[in-house]
């Protein structure tokens, strides 16, 4: 036994990265475990009991889980572990939600005594209906979704059958005169359709949009789809009408700025989730058709306001599109339990070797701080500290050596201080966009970009999330949001679209040494070690 694997019995994992075969255990691994830490040598991965559910909701089983784990390790696997990998995985679906043609949707499990256990549970007890008999119990259709937030808690996480309505039919089909589906994409569609509802990981630039097409495609309905923000839903629309046999008139905005609802509608997650006099009064939009399909995009943005809508929402078809399934505020288990399960999951290495999507070179470039800065970061208050050396100026130097560096290609700039980004575009005459630029001006400015009139555009985190630009070749992240690894997906996807000229594109981050930015750049990094990317440290005298 000499494989890349040490599985410990508090079920961690390492990964000797530098294996010859990393690389296989690596995506084996990546159904039902979850990265952890990632330094340079020894990758840390941990078998967590909702990836091990996602696992078995996506079609794997426990034989496979253990059978990856004993092939690459290095040392036996402790039996224990692989007892409760098994164990945690028959789990699911042991308690099932189905329709009854004489009850109505009814909760059932094949062992009374765990329908016992449910049934004198305080919290589900109170959400069942009557009981039908020792193995069946009556659910009231409007708490599907609590009963299967709640059972997820106490590790019996439901497999819904219970179906869905078929919605409002309204025709829809896919435009493919010069294009075609790709395989994956065919396969995403098809995992999501078979399974009813669930989530499709795809790395941005792998065409996210053109699934939720296929989608919509196959269900033929009246579709929700829910965005970050209005320039997205645009993105969206104009991605439909190019694609599919939609016409203008038949997709309807929802926005801050537009209250059209027609049977595509397209409403971002900011006009879904305000509030007037203490009430949602975008619950109308829910209600006001008859939907067949409810797309979530970016679903690891998800408010938590629209989790508790979308708990009534489950007799509809629910399609949740990301990069990563990574949410900073641990509703991962939400996202399983209201969503669906994952269905489908590309690596992005994968992906990059087949030539769907841009090679990427990451590279992390180390500045110090001046005297003067590192006097200021030493006596700050441990809340100001990611500020002061995220904005280091040595990053200006940085930046301008990386642009000389890159003279003709597409450059974009991003961070989180808008200060620091209105210093720079001065100092550049290169225009910014952030919270504050009109949806007019920001389309502007993009399609300035796409078409080369700008070759360096300067973006505050607006650009994390949906924008497509595909012509972008390098990009410059001067600071994130403490380390968030779904950003980190985000901002190095704004590169991996294909470039017309097969080149390479480039993710420089750059971090201050001895200070708080490099402990959260660390952490960011795990995003990138997931998905099969490796660093390179360069100071920024070597740029």
């Amino acid at each position: 036994m000499n494989g890349p694997l040490i599985v410990q019995s508090d079920k961690t994992v390492l990964l000797e990265v530098e294996h010859p075969q990393a690389h296989e255990a690596r995506a084996a691994l990546a159904p039902f475990a979850e990265l952890e830490r990632a330094p340079e040598h020894i990758h840390t991965y941990r078998i967590t009991p909702l990836a091990l559910w996602n696992a078995k909701a996506a079609g794997h089983d426990a034989e496979q889980a253990v059978h990856v784990l004993e092939s690459y390790s290095r040392f036996p696997v402790p039996q224990a572990l692989l007892v409760d990998v098994a164990e945690t995985m028959s789990r699911y679906g042991r308690v099932q939600i189905s329709k009854s043609p004489v009850h109505g949707l009814i909760l059932e499990s094949a062992e009374q005594a765990i329908l016992e256990e449910l049934v004198r549970h305080k919290k589900i007890g109170g959400m069942l209906g009557a009981r039908i008999d020792e193995h069946t119990v009556a659910v009231p259709p409007s708490e599907r979704g609590r009963i299967k937030q709640e059972l997820l808690k106490i590790g019996w996480p439901a497999e819904d059958l219970a179906g869905y309505v078929d919605g409002e039919a309204h025709p829809i089909a896919l435009n493919q005169s010069d294009w075609q589906l790709r395989n994956y994409q065919e396969y995403a569609t098809e995992s999501f359709w078979e399974g009813g509802s669930g989530v499709v990981v795809l790395p941005c630039g792998a065409g996210k949009t053109i699934v939720g097409a296929a989608a919509m495609a196959k269900a033929s309905a009246t579709t929700l789809i829910l965005v970050t923000n209005t320039v997205a839903g645009r993105q969206w629309r104009d991605e439909l009408l190019r694609r599919t046999t939609l016409t203008e008139n038949e997709i309807g905005e929802y926005s801050g700025e537009k209250k059209e609802i027609k049977p595509v509608t397209i409403a971002t997650y900011q006009v879904v989730t305000r509030k007037t006099k203490g009430e949602y009064r975008a619950l109308e939009l829910f209600d006001s058709r008859d939907w067949g399909l409810v797309i979530y995009d970016e679903v690891h943005l998800l408010p938590a306001p629209v989790f508790r809508m979308t708990s009534d929402l489950q007799s509809r078809r629910r399609l949740g599109l990301t990069a990563t399934l990574v949410r900073e505020d641990g509703r991962e288990g939400d996202v399983f339990s209201l969503i669906g399960p994952k269905r489908y999951d590309a690596p992005w290495k994968e992906l990059e070797h087949a030539g769907f999507i841009a090679t990427a070179d990451c590279v992390e470039v180390r500045v110090d701080m001046n005297a003067e800065e590192r006097m200021v970061y030493a006596t700050a208050e441990s809340r100001d500290r990611y500020r002061i050396s995220a904005t280091a100026d040595a990053k200006f130097t940085a930046v301008k050596d990386i642009i000389d560096k890159h003279a003709n290609q597409q450059i974009l700039i991003i961070g989180g201080y808008v200060e620091q980004l209105e210093g720079i575009a001065q100092r550049l005459e290169a225009p910014l966009i952030h919270g504050k630029t009109s949806n007019a001006q920001r389309e502007k400015l993009f399609d300035a970009f796409r078409n080369g009139t700008v070759q360096v555009l300067i973006v505050s985190k607006v650009a994390n999330f949906s924008i497509d630009l595909p012509e972008a070749a390098v990009a410059i992240q001067l600071s994130g949001t403490f380390g968030s690894r779904q950003e980190e997906a985000q901002r190095l996807g704004r590169l991996l679209r294909p470039k017309a000229d097969g080149g390479e594109a480039t993710f420089y981050t750059l971090v201050t040494r001895d200070s708080i930015d490099a402990t959260y750049a660390l952490h960011r990094q795990r995003f990138l070690a997931e998905q099969g990317y490796a660093y390179r440290l360069l100071d920024a005298s070597d740029l």
